[in-house]
């Protein structure tokens, strides 16, 4: 490698050889970093080819010829100095490892905290960017590998000799990877924009497999002797933990929901045994083992098992579908739905059982034969409906299907007990979805569309009511969650829409029982949602940082203000004074203490300057013209123009009458003048004493983790609209929310919020309500639990077995 080792602090060492280590941490050190070397080596290299490939599609693609020219700038810039990137990452690898004993200065540490006020700028959003994009790639890798670090981070802490290192400065870590990558990159004399791009190549070619390659350093310092013997032992949830009952979100214990994207529900991943002991509970039996409803999916001609499903046991499966198929039997009224039509046929003599082939005899349909005669509708377009028109359910597509059945089959076809079943609790699931997306979201045809496909895929395989990850339960989810009723006008995503609708049409045109279809047209949708998520996060991320910076403002201005009111305890000045000294004075003290803090020196002179000013205004004596020099270099820090300022410095160093400016002159002008952090400010209505169920309420939004997501009631109609709680003050109680793209969406107070969730305009969304076709699923059980608790009160339901 060529290059010119860059300069550092002559503190740290720069090289492993020169550093003062002992010899055998110096040796591993040393033989660690020829072994990384090489893969590093390679790596960048590669990052540079795509890096020059990236930036000549961008000079293609540009919009303009500004942009363009821009680029070629970059690429100019990366042609000349490209051989000094990996010289010089590489000298910054190893200095992190030649570091690993060297303190970092305290003083150093906090002059880095301690920023120079006087040359304040505003942050261009590149340059947030970048520091973001960073932090991103690193926390996600860091995520990947978490086993690996925290392995390397105690093997770290033994050659440093100190506690075990964590994943933000682990040498090898992801952070202090991309940060070196930083360092080296100003090297190339790249613009921010090209800069971006780069660490993007860096996140794809370089740090692509990191989590493996963290494992193949973890091998090597064993090898070496550094904590042979270490494991990684996880945490073991036990089964009780993890799997929790849906009335639990009614004791409150359910979690809040934080993720972008919904959590999958809880009973979804429930075992056959768990569903049979739920049915058991809601059929009041002690068990609810499903054995007297047959199998008839078999006997019927069931579809083959796909490979997916040959993962679990098929009695455990049969026995789920069974449970549920026994729920809606009670809810009609009989278990034996077969055996009432069947009992109505001729039976042949002799005792055989064989069913009589004369008129009027039903011939249950195979589901192959099912399956042929709704692979003929799927191709068929919706048919045409005005707006006052209902959309087709699946009830009527199941009358249209034994229809077209009957037509080729004889007027006597009908369904086994087991697909009917399967239309049946899919029309409860359709109608209860339908009861949370818009009815003119485009959603709501999209739904429509999918129904054959999704018929076909419950067809078969049984567990597509119980497997949370199911393709289609996934698509069907988002597509539903597209046109969600606690959406917004602000929330639509017209691209997410495009391709929902390709998404959806390509399984209408090409699903032939094969699961992969389903999983294919997700992909990219999944993708799209991810991307958006990210950018969410991002726009989340300025947000809570505005909302942090008013914050800091308001909590400021109180201290000013009753510092000032503390002051003036014992003496108050006059009126006029006073009024100078809660608004111009105030902002002294507010960007002081902003600037520097309670501890600061600084802030102490402007406590006692304060002291000094209600003293010279409440006592008979002469203009101290040391003090009004000392108000007026403060109210010029802060703005005020010097006229201004030396005519309330004269007014706030003595007791007496300024005849050069008039009150009503100098009052004008303060009036006029915008305070400081006026144009956000907004005043608040005086606190009300909170009720038990409000001081409830609060109690339990200030153990909320960041990020929970809220459901408030928009209208007298029950409307409700999704809204994150990205971040709140514990010190003012100001809470900042945000919608599904990460854009500011409104601010209350936690008081307000209690109040709200008091009188139930404002509820907490947990995980068992994440995702849209989870709660639809939970209501289609809840449905058949009251209807066959009904019926139980008439009948026990352990007879009706």
């Amino acid at each position: 490698m060529t290059g010119t080792r860059p300069p550092s602090p002559a503190a740290t060492p720069t090289t492993i050889a020169s550093s003062a280590l002992p010899p055998r941490v110096r040796r591993v050190l040393q033989n660690l970093y020829d072994h990384i070397a090489t893969d590093f080596i390679a790596a960048l290299n590669a990052m540079l080819v795509e890096f020059e490939q990236q930036l000549f599609k961008q000079a293609e693609q540009a919009r303009s010829n500004h942009l363009q020219a821009q680029v070629f700038v970059d690429l100019r810039a990366l042609q000349k100095h490209r051989t000094e990137l990996v010289p010089h990452y590489m000298f910054g690898l190893e200095a992190e490892l030649a570091g690993i004993r060297t303190p970092r200065p305290v003083a150093e540490t906090a002059s880095a905290l301690r920023l120079d006020y006087q040359t304040l700028t505003l942050v261009e959003d590149a340059v947030m960017d970048q520091e973001i994009v960073l932090r991103e790639v690193a926390r996600r890798h860091e995520q990947r590998g978490n086993a690996q670090i925290l392995m390397l981070g105690q093997r770290f802490g033994v050659l440093a000799r100190a506690p075990a290192y964590d994943a933000d400065t682990l040498p090898l870590g992801p952070h202090r990877l991309c940060q070196v990558l930083k360092e080296a990159a100003t090297c190339l004399q790249l613009s921010l924009d090209a800069q971006l791009v780069l660490y993007r190549t860096f996140d794809h070619k370089v740090m692509q497999n990191y989590s493996e390659w963290a494992g193949t350093v973890n091998q090597f310092l064993s090898r070496e002797g550094i904590l042979p013997g270490l494991v990684y032992m996880p945490r073991r949830v036990r089964v009780q933990e993890a799997i929790r009952h849906p009335r639990d979100a009614a004791d409150g214990t359910a979690r809040p929901l934080t993720g972008w994207q919904g959590a999958a529900s809880h009973w979804a991943t429930l075992t056959p045994e768990q569903l049979n002991a739920v049915a058991g509970a809601l059929t009041g039996s002690s068990t609810a083992s499903g054995a007297g409803v047959a199998p008839t999916a078999a006997a019927a001609g069931e579809a083959p098992r796909t490979s997916a499903d040959k993962a679990e046991t098929p009695g455990d499966a049969a026995g789920s579908f069974e449970v549920l198929q026994k729920l809606l039997a009670i809810r009609r009224g009989g278990l034996q739905a077969d055996a009432q039509a069947l009992a109505d046929a001729a039976v042949q003599p002799g005792g055989h059982g064989t069913l009589a082939q004369g008129a009027g005899a039903p011939r249950l349909l195979p589901t192959p034969d099912v399956l042929d005669t709704l692979r003929a509708m799927q191709a068929a377009p919706l048919p045409a409906r005005t707006p006052e028109q209902p959309r087709r359910t699946v009830q009527d597509l199941q009358q249209a299907m034994l229809a077209a059945a009957r037509a080729q089959h004889g007027p006597d076809a009908t369904l086994a007990s087991a697909d009917s079943d399967t239309f049946e609790l899919l029309d409860l699931l359709y109608n209860e979805i339908e009861r949370e997306v818009q009815h003119d979201a485009p959603a709501a045809d999209m739904l429509v569309r999918l129904q054959v496909p999704v018929v076909q895929a419950a067809l078969r395989d049984r567990n597509f009511f119980l497997r949370a990850q199911h393709p289609a339960r996934d698509l069907l989810n988002t597509v539903a969650e597209s046109g969600a009723t606690w959406l917004g006008e602000e929330d639509v995503d017209p691209q997410l829409l495009q391709k929902l609708h390709h998404a959806v049409e390509t399984v209408v045109e090409t699903y032939e029982g094969d699961e992969t279809v389903f999983e294919d047209a997700s992909r990219e949708v999944q993708q799209h949602l991810q991307a958006a998520a990210r950018k969410a996060e991002l726009a989340e991320r300025r947000q809570v940082e505005a909302a942090r910076g008013k914050d800091r403002l308001e909590i400021a201005k109180q201290r000013a203000a009753e510092t000032i009111e503390s002051a003036m305890a014992e003496a108050k000045p006059q009126k006029f004074v006073q009024a100078l000294l809660s608004q111009a004075w105030a902002d002294v003290l507010t960007l002081t203490q902003l600037r520097n803090g309670e501890t600061s020196g600084e802030w102490a002179d402007a406590l006692q300057t304060t002291l000094e000013i209600v003293a010279a205004t409440t006592t008979a004596q002469g203009a101290n013209a040391e003090l009004a020099g000392k108000v007026e270099k403060s109210l010029v820090q802060v703005g005020y123009h010097e006229d201004e300022a030396a005519a309330i410095a004269r007014r706030l160093s003595s007791a007496e009458e300024d005849e050069t400016t008039s009150r009503t002159e100098l009052t004008a002008r303060l009036k006029a003048r915008a305070r400081l952090g006026g144009q956000s400010e907004v005043k608040k209505k005086p606190a009300q004493p909170r009720t038990p169920e409000e001081q409830e309420c609060y109690d339990y939004l200030r153990t909320l983790p960041f990020g929970t997501w809220f459901e408030f009631t928009r209208n007298q109609q029950g409307d409700v609209q999704r809204q994150r709680l990205s971040w709140f003050s514990p010190v003012t109680g100001n809470a900042l929310f945000v919608n599904q793209r990460g854009q500011r969406v409104g601010e209350h107070s936690l008081d307000t919020l209690a109040h709200l969730m008091a009188k139930g305009q404002a509820q907490v969304v947990t995980e068992d309500r994440g995702r849209l076709i989870d709660r639809a699923w939970n209501a289609t059980l809840n449905a058949l639990r009251s209807l066959t608790g009904r019926r139980g009160e008439a009948e026990p339901a352990g007879g009706a077995a």
